[in-house]
């Protein structure tokens, strides 16, 4: 079985490119808070690269921006590739089937907004949308860790 689940925030803005063929990719980092404090009494991050297909990628370079949070459900791929150096360099990514609007912050009034839904992407042909309602909560930009 090889399922993920994650909650974190973006660290930079989703980057969003077409393949050859016309297929939207989208691949960006989500910081991932662990569930313990170090010996400082602080939290940690984990930085994980993620990647979506499709509509899930058109979406999520649409809606999503540095410092908004989410929540991505999917698999962990492996790949590997030659540098300009010659040296084999070797990628693990996670790629989005679910998409989950947690909160994402709006520009006009500084805070954040409440996004409850989520976009589910069953196979890269699909064609599938995604539902939305929210309300406004407070939080300000000195509670991101970013």
């Amino acid at each position: 079985m090889n399922a993920v689940n994650l909650i974190g925030n973006l660290t930079r803005d989703p980057e969003l490119r077409y393949s050859q063929n016309g297929t939207a990719i989208a691949s960006c980092n989500i910081a991932v808070q662990r569930r313990f404090k170090n010996q400082n009494g602080e939290y940690e991050s984990d930085f994980i690269n993620i990647k979506a297909f499709s509509k899930t990628a058109e979406l999520l370079a649409e809606h999503f921006r540095k410092g908004s949070k989410l929540g991505v459900t999917g698999n962990i791929q492996t790949g590997s590739y030659e540098n300009q150096q010659g040296q084999r360099v070797y990628t693990t990514d996670v790629v989005v089937e679910n998409l989950t609007f947690i909160e994402r912050k709006t520009s006009d009034s500084g805070g954040f907004e409440q996004r409850q839904g989520n976009y589910s992407q069953t196979n890269q042909n699909a064609n599938t949308s995604g539902s939305f309602s929210g309300r406004s909560i407070d939080i300000s930009d000195d509670d991101l860790p970013f």
